[in-house]
């Protein structure tokens, strides 16, 4: 009998009770005796020297601590913040990769650069005394953005950076686009910009560091994606701590949409800082302390043309990206814009050649990294639109030309001009499935009844595919990943057949104390309630990748399987001593293991107990305990794909656009748990419609201040400004190469999102002459889309 908590239930999730009544255990939380506060001092200016700082007057400040700077770090030999991929330009040459010291030593390049860091009894304290302290700037010319950057004569973020290029990359083959160019019968074109956004993770970042000064040891609790990272990168390039001597702790974690991915400077300040005062120190962001420190995400300018011949079939793609990557190489800044985006320029379809371009430069604004997607929504957005433009210039329908050009089932798996290799995919089930849920045929009776209203309606379309869980580690470091890209689970069963499970995969909202315990209960046939999910603790973990990119159950997971592996196998050794038969007569089935053909069994409880009990044990051949340990490095990418559509309407008096439905028909591969995976979906979906409708981090190109500070000015969607969403999901196309089956569903909605919203929003201002607009498709700008058009429209 099925286990009705195992794979595929919809199993509500268990850690919700915790969130829901306020027993979650954040990092702010944490309080330690003798602990104090840190509170960091800020450039006010884009980009200026550092002439000298004065802090007399905030050590004499009630509750103050200390006062530490960069000078404070630089002698005690802090390092600089490690970047974790390495990219080469077109000529071989390495990337430009500049310090980044925690706390800046001679100039700032951001508003929001840190230059010191107030110590008090009390966050009050310290935030009063920050203020005393005296910064002696001298302000230089900044560059706010990545087209100003590259522009003859702009100011330089970093002296070794000629340019302000990081790089000057590029993939695909050339000469066959410029063929395919030359003899194309059409050519679709466009411009478009993929806006910088903020994360805004629901928790604030936080960190707070500690030293024992009789065991040597530093722990540092903080929020985090993947500790282990934050722990190796931390200890062994910044501070210089040997791993034994490490702690890092990632408790419950509030959201991350990768901003938390990162190791960033405070982590590193309050672990050091610790030990210079003797006592914990604790520092949580507020609020505008996040918009302008944590890694912003995209901002991309992009030109892409798309060659067809002559019945609209695509030959070839050229995209040239300009990647604005802020002040300071992030993490993992510099594989966004290169392997997570160009290298997903195929999507869906059978396109023989493609040729991209991709020039990352420095500017005097907030780090850019991984957001949500991570470079694939950057891609999916320029290939939809483009799509939707090629549409346009052959006079075919939106569905039509896609359909055409899709990637066929058949030819799986399918070798992309762009390095990866597709292993299952049915694309055009996915826009089967959609068709009738948004009722196609019936749009253009619904588009009249818009207009007879004064309305105007359209519906868009965005056909994505995404990779997840990078792999495998031989060739992402070949591509310049300076870690591995593995995951490590361990299953611990104890004497009375429960069992703790280990994993180095982290949960900030995933579900994964419950559906990794879903994937235990199914296997051994125990209560749901039985299997414990440890995470985020490198002390309790040997190591791990964390979570991001959606690669928690196909790499994670996969890694639980192994060990699940090792543990049965050991258990049916056991099992077999115990029922006096051959190890190859025991079946397994539901946790049972049974001699074949009798009605002998033991279920996984007893076994257990016999392996911690040894009574009755061939202890040659046979070590007590069930505890088994796992690897996991993945063959390949897993690729989830879907279509997504959307239909809007929108007031052309006002310039308001309003989502009146929304349907996401997904690829997942197998689905553990549904209900959460449509919890997934949700979430995503809002945020690609976050970013085509509302959200916009902005810059001052010249002065390099931070416009949008605060959510007075930067626009984040509400529950009223999204529909009710229809989602459906096939699992004919499992995974072919991890054990679950499982492709990944945590940035899908995110991915095809923006491209479907804006789709139809240039479909509902097609009457007006419009072929494109950048996001966010805010009602001022679609306002004045109408408005300049209408005299135009008029004189015809």
């Amino acid at each position: 009998m099925a286990n009705p908590n195992g794979i595929g239930a919809s199993v509500r999730r268990r850690e919700d009770q915790r969130f829901l009544t306020g027993r979650g255990n954040y990092t702010d939380d944490f309080k330690r005796p003798n602990m104090t506060h840190a509170v960091h001092v800020r450039s006010p200016y884009a980009h200026a020297r550092i002439l000298g700082i004065d802090f007399t007057d905030a050590l004499a400040m009630p509750g103050v601590v200390a006062v530490l700077t960069g000078a404070d770090m630089e002698a005690d030999k802090v390092g600089s913040l490690p970047c974790g991929w390495q990219i080469h330009s077109k000529d071989g040459s390495p990337m430009k990769e500049p310090p980044h010291y925690p706390l800046a030593r001679d100039r700032v390049r951001y508003v929001g650069d840190a230059v010191a860091v107030v110590i008090a009894e009390t966050r009050e304290q310290a935030r009063d005394a920050a203020e005393m302290v005296v910064v002696d700037y001298e302000e230089l010319p900044a560059v706010g953005s990545s087209t100003r950057a590259i522009a003859g004569g702009a100011p330089l973020v970093h002296d070794d950076a000629p340019d302000n290029v990081c790089y000057d990359w590029h993939l695909g083959d050339r000469a066959a686009v410029d063929a395919a160019f030359a003899n194309a019968a059409h050519v679709a074109k466009i411009d478009l910009v993929n806006q910088r956004l903020v994360p805004n993770a629901m928790e604030p970042r936080a960190a707070m560091g500690e030293y024992d000064q009789s065991s040597g040891e530093y722990t540092l609790t903080t929020t985090s994606q993947n500790p282990h990272v934050t722990r190796l990168l931390m200890g062994a390039f910044v501070l210089g701590i040997p791993e034994h001597k490490l702690r890092v702790v990632a408790p419950d974690v509030g959201g991350g949409f990768g901003s938390k991915i990162f190791h960033y400077g405070e982590e590193a300040v309050v672990t050091w800082a610790a030990r210079k005062v003797g006592r914990p120190v604790k520092w949580t962001a507020d609020r505008s302390e996040s918009f302008l420190t944590d890694a912003h995400g995209r901002d991309h300018v992009s030109h892409a043309e798309l060659a067809m011949d002559a019945d609209g079939n695509f030959l070839a793609l050229r995209v040239n990206t300009l990647a604005n990557l802020g002040a300071y190489l992030s993490t993992f800044a510099p594989s966004i814009p290169t392997y997570l985006y160009a290298t997903l320029l195929a999507g869906q379809y059978k396109t023989p050649a493609i040729y991209a371009e991709v020039k990352a430069v420095f500017t005097n604004t907030s780090p850019v990294d991984a957001y949500r997607g991570a470079g694939r929504p950057e891609a999916c957005y320029l290939i939809e639109r483009l799509v939707d433009v090629a549409a346009g210039v052959m006079g075919m329908d939106k569905t039509e030309i896609r359909r055409r050009n899709f990637v066929p089932k058949e030819a799986m798996p399918y070798q992309t001009p762009v390095a990866l290799q597709y292993d299952t995919g049915d694309f055009a089930k996915n826009l089967d499935i959609a068709l009738p849920l948004v009722d196609y045929p019936g749009f253009q009776q619904r588009r009249a009844e818009s207009k007879a209203r004064g309305k105007l309606r359209g519906i868009g379309f965005a056909t994505y595919i995404e990779a997840c869980g990078i792999a495998p580690s031989n060739v992402a470091g070949a591509l310049g990943a300076r870690a591995g890209l593995y995951e490590c689970a361990e299953v611990r069963f104890h004497p009375t057949g429960s069992v703790t499970v280990f994993t180095g995969s982290h949960s900030h909202g995933q579900g994964h104390e419950t559906t990794f315990a879903q994937i235990v209960a199914d296997r051994f046939g125990i209560p749901i309630e039985n299997v414990e999910i440890v995470h985020g603790d490198t002390n309790k973990i040997p190591f791990g990748m964390g979570t991001y990119g959606s690669r928690s159950l196909a790499v994670g997971g996969s890694a639980l399987v192994k060990a699940m592996d090792k543990v049965e196998r050991k258990a049916k050794k056991i099992a077999a001593h115990m029922l006096e038969a051959a190890e190859t007569d025991i079946e397994v089935k539901d946790g049972r293991f049974t001699v074949t053909g009798t009605d002998k069994s033991l279920g996984i409880g007893e076994i257990a107990l016999q392996a911690y009990v040894p009574h009755n044990f061939p202890l040659d051949e046979l070590e007590p305990g069930l505890d088994e340990q796992a690897f996991y490095d993945p063959k390949n990418f897993t690729y989830p794909n879907g279509c997504h559509v959307c239909e809007v309407e929108i007031d052309p008096d006002t310039g308001v656009t309003t989502i009146v439905s929304f349907a996401a028909v997904d690829d997942f591969g197998n689905v553990i748990n549904p209900l959460i995976v449509e919890g997934q979906v949700h979430g995503g979906l809002v945020q690609g419609i976050g970013q085509a409708l509302y959200e916009n981090c902005v810059y001052d190109e010249e002065s390099g201040q931070l416009v949008t500070g605060s959510y007075m000015d930067y626009c984040m969607p509400r529950a009223d400004d999204v529909p009710s969403f229809t989602v459906r999901y096939h699992e004919d196309q499992p995974c072919t190469h991890n054990p679950l089956g499982v492709k990944g569903c945590g940035e899908a909605g995110t991915i095809g999102a923006a491209a479907a919203v804006m789709n139809a929003v240039v479909d509902a201002l097609s009457d007006y002459g419009v072929t494109h607009m950048d996001m966010p498709a805010t009602p001022e700008k679609v306002w004045r889309v109408i408005r300049d058009a209408a005299p135009a429209m008029a004189a015809e």
